[in-house]
């Protein structure tokens, strides 16, 4: 049997397995850790899809004579369902209503919506209310995800471009508790839904800058790594939204302006002064 990974011969050696899926199954073992996944299938000319899969998954190997297989890293399955996503959102858009739910249940099933409600489940779940007709509109949806594959092919400028962002909303960090007792509900209510979108893709941005090797275990934050250090920024944001819903103003301005406002801004200082540093 020939085996092809990405068009060039594998030597693989087969050992107990006697079906497609075992096969696949050991494959995918030998892959973890690579940052790569099965993507693609043909079986002796054939392209098995994700209605074929299960079937193909129980035929046995000494009838298959040719095997090509088609791998690809996390981030470009991220970029793949996140374009698939969009096209979605456009073909929702012109979709005559009675279609709409059939176009959200192909989409849900996909290969792409299965990715992303493994990998990304809150922008899977806006999705879905997307193309429930309910949530964001189709524009905005697809705005967050235009941000997304931002992220994913250019995570280092897209920090850098963050730093306005962070220092405005570490100021309105500090302006909060005067807005809880004044009765700005609705600004307050503002800041902290900003506060905590900023620091759910700061924690994006590390992921994938760690993994292409541009923010390394080297660095660090007051002496911690950053790991440690978002963990312990974690708490206190916990602390900040129990206090916020409880309406205690002291807590909320303390927590605010000498745990979180700091922290946010010594986090981001460090991830961006590692951008200046050549990778090894």
């Amino acid at each position: 049997m020939e085996i092809t990974i990405n068009g060039s011969p594998a030597d693989i050696t087969l050992e107990k397995e006697r079906t497609l899926g075992e096969f696949l199954s050991g494959i995918e073992n030998w892959l973890l850790g690579s940052g790569h996944s099965v993507s693609g299938l043909q079986v002796d000319g054939t392209v098995i899809g994700v209605d074929s899969v299960a079937d193909a998954f129980r035929w046995e190997l000494e009838k298959i004579k040719n095997i090509a297989i088609k791998t690809s890293t996390s981030f470009e399955l991220l970029a793949e369902a996140l374009l698939t996503a969009k096209e979605a959102l456009k073909t929702y858009e012109d979709a005559l209503f009675d279609q709409q739910n059939q176009l959200r249940e192909q989409w849900k099933n996909s290969p792409a919506g299965v990715f992303l409600s493994e990998k990304a489940p809150e922008l899977y779940d806006g999705m879905v209310k997307t193309l429930r007709g309910e949530g964001l509109f189709p524009q905005k949806m697809e705005h967050l995800i235009d941000e997304r594959l931002r992220e994913v092919e250019n995570p280092k400028n897209e920090l850098l471009i963050m730093e306005g962002a962070v220092t405005g909303i570490a100021q309105r960090l500090e302006d909060l508790p005067l807005d809880i007792q004044t009765g700005k509900d609705q600004q307050a209510a503002e800041t902290v839904s900003l506060f905590s979108g900023i620091t759910e893709k700061l924690c994006r941005l590390i992921f994938l800058l760690k993994q292409q090797g541009i923010l390394t275990d080297e660095v660090t934050v007051e002496d911690l790594s950053i790991q440690a250090f978002i963990e312990e920024f974690t708490i206190a944001l916990k602390e900040l939204l129990a206090a916020y819903e409880a309406k205690d103003a002291v807590l909320v301005g303390d927590l605010a302006e000498y745990e979180l406002a700091p922290r946010l801004l010594k986090l981001y200082s460090a991830m961006r002064d590692s951008m200046e540093k050549p990778v090894a």
